[in-house]
């Protein structure tokens, strides 16, 4: 597969927050989830540390990063390339997810108040919006959003650092669902939030259990629709 496109790699001096390394894997982690870096697609330290105006060790130091994720195959004197979705590793990040997620909305269902519910809410109206829009990006992002607010508004906002630092596999799986399940998605949000909002522990759990064990579906129909995107 040939080099994707990089020439819309931002430049460093437009981001100042983190370290150029965090920079660098933060962007390529990014497009390896959404798929403008898809799997089988090769990387060049020169070319990214070029189209981002840095050196080549935080690049090096960055692609060391996305292959101990999984996200990238490093072999000294071949190309670097994009790793196919590993089922393995999807399902791994599901069993994470799913228990830390049911044992969270437990805690919401008692916490939240009635400002949560009203902020929840809308943000699921901004995924209605966005899935009718077909932007996979912003849905992708509300998504998150939507399950972290949950989290934070719990007091448990450790919960969605372990979440986050876990779900990338998943992730890419979920984002080629999004053109057929994006709807699903944000039906089911107001699902979850409806038991939220009656506090009923068992509902929610059930809710977002539910909700996240639609990713063996999606791994069926990748099998069948593009079964050389997953090892």
């Amino acid at each position: 597969m040939p080099l994707p496109d990089l020439d819309s790699l931002p430049p460093m001096q437009d981001l100042r927050t983190t370290s150029v390394t965090d920079q660098i894997f933060e962007t390529l982690y990014a497009r390896v989830v959404n798929l403008t870096l898809p799997p089988g697609a090769k990387l060049s330290e020169a070319e990214v540390a070029a189209q981002m105006g840095v050196s080549r060790q935080p690049v090096r130091d960055a692609f060391y990063r996305l292959s101990q994720t999984g996200f990238i195959q490093i072999r000294p004197q071949r190309a670097t390339t994009v790793t196919p979705i590993s089922v393995e590793a999807v399902m791994q990040a599901y069993f994470i997810r799913s228990a830390l997620e049911q044992a969270t909305m437990r805690v919401a269902a008692l916490r939240l108040q009635p400002q949560d519910w009203d902020g929840l809410d809308r943000l699921i109206t901004l995924q209605e919006q966005a899935s009718r829009a077909d932007d996979r990006g912003a849905f992708h992002a509300l998504d998150d959003r939507f399950h972290r607010d949950i989290c934070a508004a719990s007091g448990m906002d450790f919960v969605w650092n372990l979440v986050r630092d876990n779900k990338g596999h998943m992730d890419r799986a979920r984002y080629l669902s999004l053109s057929y399940g994006a709807s699903t998605a944000w039906l089911e949000h107001r699902e979850i939030l409806t038991a939220l909002r009656a506090r009923d522990p068992d509902a929610a759990a059930a809710a977002v259990r539910d909700h996240l064990a639609h990713i063996q579906d999606i791994l069926d129909r990748l099998r069948m629709d593009q079964p050389g995107i997953l090892d």
